[in-house]
């Protein structure tokens, strides 16, 4: 089987968020799988060629309704899966940065697109070789299966080409295109549930009513995102499409994220080996901090991107109230809008001898409060899946989540008990107030039930996060494209 991802970011080119994390993870383990996989990305200019080892593969003139353009195309191998780099200037080979304001980002964006087909015409011609599907990701390649749609009526060897989309995220959607389209000869956009809805100049909504199938990071998030609050205006679009329609949750790069050899780690460990082996990580963390050393202490960590997604709105208070009342240490990680790295790094400086917040990224400061931290915070507005909380159960921090998306489907709530059952804490109301009885919840289970607090580590740290099982769900849904292209849908 042939697949060809198409993706604005992909580990480790180009990275923004999850999306380059799964784009740089799947593929690999579908290539293990006996998947032919390849990935079309753009060539930015901020790629560095020789450290990746790319190289020149072949350049073509592609007429475009605004001009003539070069495209060049190169190429490199990274774990055994080619991965394609398209520079047209304007467009793409300039840039400091994957994405700019709208204005610069919607006209790229769109050419990338047309480019993507313009590609598989001359591999087609140059090499002979066709995806059986093409899998496209998030809005920045929104327009791919619209396209492909249009080329199966002038290319009979492309009516067996099928289409994925993935999304990753639906609050961004690429909308407002139309005038942009027009202006880059994209034809027009005329579904029937496109129009009834409005939506012809949405890039997102698109793909949505032409992909053959739709899938998304995880099974609670494809049910969210058909009701208003998560939907974005997209949950009636989404409904048509429910018979379509997957959750496949991510997985994390178990081989990068194992406390049995992350050599940024003061100590390493594994499931049989955590009670013992896990505590010089806490010291570590506690004397990077500047915090007192204590194992007694329940430590609180947290690594995220500073925005309202993450629930930041939600921590900050109810931290703030815990550092007042409650014997409690805090290490936390992150960078995002000004006011909530403003809010995080004031909340490190009020309670300094019990709380450090690093404003900004550092990945060894990450890994360590992974490994050193007893509880995990993470108490999202929306998660399409979110793997933050993933990791924290690999190193042996029980998250603390909020119950939605990929938060709900992975971590599993504490019974209150001898924890014959839970991988963290659980709660369901977005309010500070929820977060903050939760982290009392959590803190007192630590004091007063280490037993079952261990049992719930070592549970956490057993859990399959690989990407081998999703990957095997993607190949099941790869075959069921083929066979309704074959058919004739």
């Amino acid at each position: 089987m042939r697949i060809l991802f198409t993706s604005a970011e992909v580990d480790p080119f180009a990275k923004v968020g999850g999306l380059a994390d799964v784009m740089g993870s799947l593929p690999v383990s579908l290539y293990r799988l006996g998947v032919d996989v390849r990935i079309l990305m753009p060539h930015y200019g901020f790629i560095d060629t020789q450290q990746f080892d790319i190289r020149p593969l072949f350049s073509f003139p592609y007429l475009h309704r605004t001009g003539v353009y070069q495209i060049d195309i190169s190429e490199t191998v990274l774990h055994d899966v080619t991965i394609y780099f398209l520079r047209a200037p304007w467009f793409f080979g300039d840039e400091g940065a994957v994405y700019g304001d709208w204005n610069f980002d919607m006209p790229r964006f769109i050419f990338f697109n047309q480019a993507v087909i313009a590609f598989m015409l001359e591999m087609e011609q140059r090499e002979g070789w066709l995806p059986d599907v093409v899998h496209a990701n998030d809005w920045h390649t929104g327009l791919t299966p619209f396209l492909i749609d249009e080329q199966r009526q002038k290319t009979p060897s492309w009516v067996h080409i099928g289409t994925m989309m993935s999304i990753h995220n639906i609050a961004y959607q690429g909308d407002n295109c139309g005038g942009w389209c027009w202006n880059m000869g994209v034809p027009e956009r005329s579904h029937p549930e496109l129009v009834a809805r409005g939506l012809t100049n949405n890039m997102l909504a698109t793909a949505l009513a032409h992909s053959d199938i739709i899938t998304t990071v995880s099974p609670r998030y494809a049910v969210e995102i058909q009701f208003a609050y998560q939907g974005y205006g997209l949950h009636e679009l989404l409904r048509t499409r429910t018979l379509d329609l997957y959750g496949i949750l991510n997985g994390i790069d178990t081989t990068a994220w194992d406390p049995a050899a992350d050599m940024m780690l003061a100590s390493r460990y594994a499931a049989e080996t955590f009670v013992e082996a896990r505590a010089p990580n806490k010291q570590r963390l506690q004397v990077d901090a500047g915090l007192v050393v204590r194992e007694d202490v329940p430590l609180i960590g947290m690594v995220s991107r500073l925005v309202w997604q993450k629930g930041i709105d939600l921590a900050l208070p109810a931290l703030r109230r815990l550092m007042q009342d409650y014997d409690v240490q805090f290490v936390g990680l992150g960078t995002g809008e000004k006011s909530y790295n403003d809010d995080f790094y004031q909340l490190g400086s009020d309670f300094h001898w019990k709380a450090k917040t690093f404003v900004g990224f550092h990945a060894a400061i990450a890994n360590r409060i992974y490994a050193g931290c007893d509880l995990f915070l993470m108490p999202s507005h929306y998660e399409p899946c979110g793997i933050g909380q993933m990791i924290a159960m690999r190193y042996g921090a029980l998250p603390l989540v909020r119950e939605t998306g990929g938060l709900a489907d992975t971590v599993t709530n504490f019974d209150n008990k001898d924890a014959d059952n839970g991988t963290g804490f659980v709660f369901q109301a977005e309010d500070a107030d929820a977060v903050f009885h939760t982290l009392v919840w959590a803190i007192e289970t630590y004091r007063n039930n280490p037993t079952a607090w261990k049992r719930m580590q070592e549970r956490a740290m057993r859990v399959d996060f690989s990407w081998e099982r999703s990957a095997s769900e993607y190949i099941a849904l790869y075959d069921k494209i083929v066979e309704l292209r074959t058919n004739g849908h």
